[in-house]
């Protein structure tokens, strides 16, 4: 069972962004059904990897849509980008190190942060694309 499922609740209104957050999502449930399946160790640090750069891949493009577009709260957007990237990056050196494992803290973390991010800070750009004619 997947820890998370896109739907409509989701939607920022802009196509290739609703797409990105989709594959964020899988990546969310790959690291959800390894440690389900008591395969956390062996696919932790190849799935966090894989997150940690589809992140950053996503983060600068929808910063540069947001560039684009001239959207006045990419400066915070940004900032809040940077956070995120800081603790996942901190828990790579950490799990690489051997000091932590995936755990559900972490999942929910993501999850959490991700849901949260989305309803509540991505949608608020969604409009001003729309407006400015990215969909």
């Amino acid at each position: 069972m997947a820890l998370m499922t896109f739907g409509q609740s989701y939607s920022v209104g802009v196509q290739t962004i609703d797409s990105q957050h989709k594959v964020l999502f899988g990546i969310i449930n790959e690291l959800h059904t390894a440690m389900m399946k008591g395969q956390a160790q062996s696919l932790t640090g190849p799935l966090l990897k894989k997150l940690t750069e589809y992140t950053r891949t996503h983060f600068t493009d929808e910063e540069a849509k947001m560039a684009s577009t001239r959207y006045p709260g990419l400066a915070d957007h940004r900032i809040k980008h940077t956070e995120l990237l800081k603790q996942v990056d901190d828990y790579n050196d950490r799990f690489a190190k051997g000091e932590v494992t995936l755990n559900l803290h972490l999942l929910n973390f993501l999850r959490d942060w991700l849901v949260n991010h989305i309803q509540k800070v991505d949608r608020e750009y969604g409009p001003w694309m729309n407006e400015h004619g990215v969909r």
